[in-house]
């Protein structure tokens, strides 16, 4: 079976990787690609895992993330990382001050490539903003963001479950994990 290199310098990424990806062979590369600026997680993706194939040349993955708040159009999208570093959870609070739709999502894009095939895999984690940030640090957590959303049919901050309510979560969950997606497909058509 042949290796796949995850470049990634996120440690919340890291930890879901080796949660999702138990029956794939891969390793991480701690590296940090460059983020073409745009608000398409599709792009962004697929731009960092031709980077990340020019960099080891060996197949490689890579994901990208955006969080969209429906009574801001959308914002951040793409734009997390600025967003958190700029106004914080408390400005993103602050913009949701006395506002009665709290629907929020992630949405993320693994990119696979291997020097010849290239395929992208999408998931979406609908969800609904806190009106307070709230919770812990978890080996898992892949944004700040996780204090202030509550997944669907939940009434807890990801940074506020136990191991042991995420775990119940991803398994009931109709999200579509990508990691999840990705290994599903990789090992249908790779390790029959």
């Amino acid at each position: 079976m042949e290796e796949i290199i995850f470049v990634t310098h996120n440690k919340g990424k890291i930890a879901s990787a080796k949660k999702f990806l138990k029956d794939v062979n891969f390793q991480i590369f701690e590296y940090e690609l460059d983020e073409p600026r745009s608000d398409d997680i599709m792009y962004i993706s697929k731009v960092k895992v031709m980077e990340a194939y020019k960099l080891v040349n060996k197949p490689c993955i890579s994901i990208d993330c955006g969080f969209f708040i429906d009574e801001l159009n959308g914002f951040p999208r793409a734009f997390v990382n600025f967003t958190l570093d700029t106004i914080g959870l408390t400005g993103i609070l602050k913009l949701m001050e006395g506002k009665e739709n709290r629907c929020c999502r992630f949405k993320e894009c693994l990119s696979y490539y291997d020097g010849e095939e290239f395929k992208q895999f999408v998931g979406t984690h609908e969800g609904d903003l806190a009106k307070s940030i709230s919770g812990n640090n978890g080996k898992e957590k892949w944004s700040d963001l996780w204090y202030i959303f509550i997944p669907q049919n939940s009434s807890k901050t990801l940074a506020e479950m136990t191991e042991e309510e995420k775990a119940l979560r991803n398994k009931n969950d109709n999200s579509n994990h990508t990691m999840k997606l990705f290994a599903d497909w990789y090992k249908e058509s790779y390790l029959k």
